[in-house]
């Protein structure tokens, strides 16, 4: 629900090898595989949001736990997104995709069988971490695979799995949830990636064909840990903190945050110079319509963090719906955000340019406000099609937004550094979704009292969730007033047979089209790139 670029390396493949891949029968059935795990974890991410009540009830977390099952796979899935992609560089982009689907299988075996929530969590953060190793090598593995005349159709089939993947996870979570299959009620969510996972492990093995890239960067885990101890920091008290009363050590980890991040600038600033193989190139920041367009997916992140975890929780535990018909209330909003998607990148953005996104934004608060004013409307006795309307609304403006996003921030950023501000893209919205989770603890659970009688437990959620989406509207006001520093006619990169050839990055998308909890914030995803159906033409970072 999802995401995952792999940073700028140039790795060219000679004409033979070319020849030799358009001849292999063989890489259908790669294609078929690494489609397979790419819908194995867009599901994931748009499945779990769904039954979180059914885990809040049947495993006993708590409400912090709760968040850290959707930002802990968010965080780790972050994170591992540039070392990801680099690794598979380095060691082999199929080596590293066994890896990361062998892993995440486990890990999904683990969260099925957990034994208590503790261990829940420090299996969905493994999940995330297996999540970072396995996506940034598929279309990775389509670009070194595919011809660059056959990649138009097979983008065009990844935008198909992201349509299916966005609709189909909250329904299929809905349903495993539902049934309580041997009576194991939410652990089938999970489950099921097993013989999913193991198929792709042994098929992958035999039919996906090993390729590099030549000139791989170095590594920089200090600046990876860098990263993840900053966010660290930062989370862990904004989602304990109200639990705990909001202790002194909480303010000084978020205050010691904003420290170890600069630490993290003046290294990469150092680690340029010395030897240009930085986690973050810096220089891209100059570049005024990128820096504005990393705000904009960092606080469009949050946005939607903040919006798909409250969402579900207004449904099935403060409306007492079930998880299918919370599932089924938000096909609407699936359906709305595949179709303006589409629209916008194929008709829209190519003749009114950076209005259709600054539209989207309007819509998405117009829609929230709608959702408020139905919600305060009819209270607890709200119906499924009375959310219909607010729901088509903000689905409509996200679609507008997450489908061309990624190229207008990325047309005025130099080509060499494509690969490399792609990744950064991805790699802030995923941090942006942890944040917005981390931030329900204040915006919606700090609205609810710590002890509520049965009957006040509707009352204060739906109170609760109106104060979140009121947030959630000032937020896009301010995603609207950030888009003024973004191109008013994005360019096109278009990929052509004779450019560098690489990889384009698949995005955390995923997380933002349907019930997803995700990591991400609910279903197919906030990010940009093929995990909102763009096709080739909008995927600029066609670079290894």
């Amino acid at each position: 629900m999802t995401s995952t670029e792999t940073p700028d390396v140039s790795s060219a493949v000679s004409s033979d090898a070319c020849a030799a891949v358009v001849t292999d029968r063989r890489r259908w059935f790669a294609l078929a595989i690494v489609m397979t795990a790419a819908f194995m974890d867009l599901v994931d991410v748009t499945i779990v949001n769904i039954a979180i009540p059914s885990i809040r009830r049947e495993a006993g977390a708590s409400f912090s736990q709760i968040q850290w099952i959707t930002a802990g796979y968010a965080l780790a899935f972050a994170a591992g997104l540039i070392t990801g992609g680099r690794l598979g560089d380095i060691h082999g982009r199929k080596r590293l995709f066994l890896v990361g689907i062998g892993g995440f299988t486990l890990a999904s075996a683990l969260c099925g069988f957990a034994a208590n929530p503790e261990m829940l969590v420090a299996s969905r953060i493994m999940q995330g971490g297996m999540a970072a190793m396995m996506v940034p090598q598929v279309l990775s593995i389509v670009h070194a695979t595919f011809p660059a005349h056959e990649r138009g159709k097979v983008f065009g089939l990844f935008g198909a799995v992201v349509g299916l993947g966005a609709v189909t996870g909250p329904l299929l979570g809905a349903l495993l949830t539902e049934w309580n299959l041997f009576g194991l009620e939410w652990r089938p969510i999970f489950l099921i990636n097993l013989p999913v996972g193991i198929a792709g492990l042994v098929l992958g093995s035999r039919f996906i064909t090993e390729s590099k890239a030549p000139r791989a960067l170095k590594l920089d885990l200090v600046g990876v840990a860098l990263v993840t101890l900053g966010l660290l920091m930062l989370l862990y008290p904004l989602t304990r903190g109200r639990e705990l009363g909001w202790p002194l050590w909480g303010y000084g980890s978020m205050a010691g945050a904003v420290v170890v991040f600069g630490t993290l600038v003046a290294y990469e600033r150092r680690k340029a110079a010395r030897d240009g193989s930085p986690l973050i190139e810096l220089s891209l920041f100059r570049v005024k319509s990128f820096a504005a367009g990393i705000a904009v997916q960092t606080v469009f992140g949050v946005a939607l963090g903040v919006f798909f975890l409250v969402w579900t929780l207004y449904m099935q535990i403060g409306l007492g719906w079930s998880p299918l018909r919370a599932g089924l209330t938000g096909v609407p909003f699936s359906i709305a955000v595949s179709t303006a998607a589409g629209l916008s990148v194929q008709q829209l953005v190519p003749r009114f340019g950076r209005k259709v996104l600054q539209a989207g934004a309007l819509l998405m608060a117009l829609g929230v406000l709608l959702y408020i004013a139905e919600s305060d409307r009819y209270g607890l006795g709200i119906a499924s099609w009375q959310m219909a309307l607010p729901l088509v609304v903000m689905g409509v403006g996200m679609g507008l937004i997450v489908a061309p996003l990624t190229d207008a921030v990325l047309s005025e950023v130099p080509r060499e550094h494509a690969g490399s501000a792609s990744g950064l893209i991805n790699t802030v919205q995923q941090m942006g979704n942890a944040l917005g989770l981390g931030l329900v603890s204040v915006v919606f659970f700090g609205e609810i009292g710590d002890r509520l009688t049965r009957t006040q437990v509707g009352p204060a959620f739906v109170n609760a969730f109106q104060h979140a989406l009121v947030w959630v509207a000032v937020v896009m006001g301010l995603i609207f007033i950030l888009m003024f520093a973004l191109p008013k006619r994005p360019a096109q990169h278009v990929e052509g047979a004779d450019a560098v050839d690489g990889v384009a990055g698949v995005t955390g998308v995923a997380d933002v089209t349907g019930v997803d909890g995700g990591d991400g914030g609910a279903g197919a995803g906030a990010g940009a790139g093929l995990r909102s159906g763009q096709s080739e033409e909008q995927q600029p970072s066609l670079v290894g």
